[in-house]
């Protein structure tokens, strides 16, 4: 009998071991590839399919490392319903090969490592040919792609990478995909979208490549640079700034027809904006200078979209 319940008590040892361990997600593991791991789950069979068609599947079967954010059978139906397709094949298939790279991050990316912050994806923009970033907000383990989709399962370890799933199929960014999603540019949301504004700034910061004016080089100001220059101007609130005003300090900020990286800045520079003309430097550190010789300096570059990129500078440029 004392055998007995030795036995029995190693066993609920190792059995509550073993509970503990599939309740935490750092420990859920696989021996599958990403492309073995989706081609198996029901969940995932949109896609499966979806890989398949690209030949992405074959990507994802290999030895380098990556990240896939895999979006449900339910997120995709309720893509293709959103932008008017019946089944996977009646998307044009470069555009599904966009998106589904969209999902795709090099390397490794635990779910407890994630910070809130621009990622680089293995999707290439058209308008510059490097990277499409991915804006991931994480906010008390609780994560968000470009401002839509959600993770809601972390770390599928597989023997070539992490999965997490996500509920919505993440869209392919436009410059204002950004601003939206940005927590740290929330003011210049709220002046971009001001009801009052003769210039549908959204309408054209959402044009896509090939149509003009895309694509748009846009120096985004923090919100901190926003509430600078409510001190700067006296004011209390953006509302407070006349339209005229708004609508040509908002111009200052972007440039349409050319995708300008970080890599094309160079010394007294002059840039025409929709406004008018700036001037950056690079000696020092990247500045941008406006007609009334105040200084911004560019904090953070090469954040890339489908239709144009942004760079975020630390103070508003204001109109001659």
């Amino acid at each position: 009998m004392n055998k007995f319940l030795k036995v029995l008590s190693l066993f609920i040892i190792i059995f509550n071991l073993q509970s503990c361990s599939n309740d935490d997600e750092d420990y859920v593991m696989e021996q599958q590839t990403i492309s073995g791991k989706i081609d198996s789950s029901m969940n995932y069979t949109y896609l499966a399919y979806a890989l398949q068609k690209t030949n992405l599947n074959s990507v994802l079967n290999g030895t380098e490392k990556y990240t896939l954010m895999a979006p449900s059978n339910m997120a995709f139906r309720a893509f293709l319903m959103n932008n008017g397709f019946n089944t996977i094949d009646e998307v044009p298939e470069n555009l599904l090969k966009q998106v589904l790279l969209n999902h795709v991050l090099k390397n490794e990316l635990e779910y407890r490592d994630i910070e809130t912050g621009y990622y680089k994806t293995v999707a290439l923009s058209e308008a510059s040919l490097v990277p499409l970033s991915i804006y991931i907000n994480q906010v008390n383990m609780r994560v968000t792609l470009n401002g839509e989709a959600r993770i809601t399962q972390g770390n599928v370890r597989v023997s070539n990478g992490i999965i997490h799933a996500v509920d919505r199929v993440i869209p392919l960014p436009s410059v204002v995909t950004f601003a939206k999603a940005d927590q740290g540019l929330t003011n210049l949301l709220i002046a971009l979208t001001r009801s009052d504004l003769t210039v549908d700034f959204v309408t054209t910061l959402s044009t896509k490549l090939g149509a003009s004016p895309a694509p748009f080089t846009v120096f985004a100001p923090t919100d901190q640079a926003f509430m600078d220059l409510l001190v700067e101007l006296g004011a209390q609130s953006l509302s407070d700034i006349d339209e005229p005003t708004l609508k040509s300090t908002l111009s200052y900020h972007v440039i349409g027809g050319t995708n300008a990286l970080s890599t094309d800045l160079t010394d007294n520079l002059q840039l025409n904006t929709l406004g008018g003309p700036i001037t950056a430097n690079i000696s020092g550190g990247a500045t941008l200078t406006d007609g009334n010789n105040r200084v911004s300096k560019i904090i953070a570059v090469d954040i890339q979209a489908t239709n144009g990129v942004i760079h975020v500078i630390d103070k508003v440029i204001l109109p001659n």
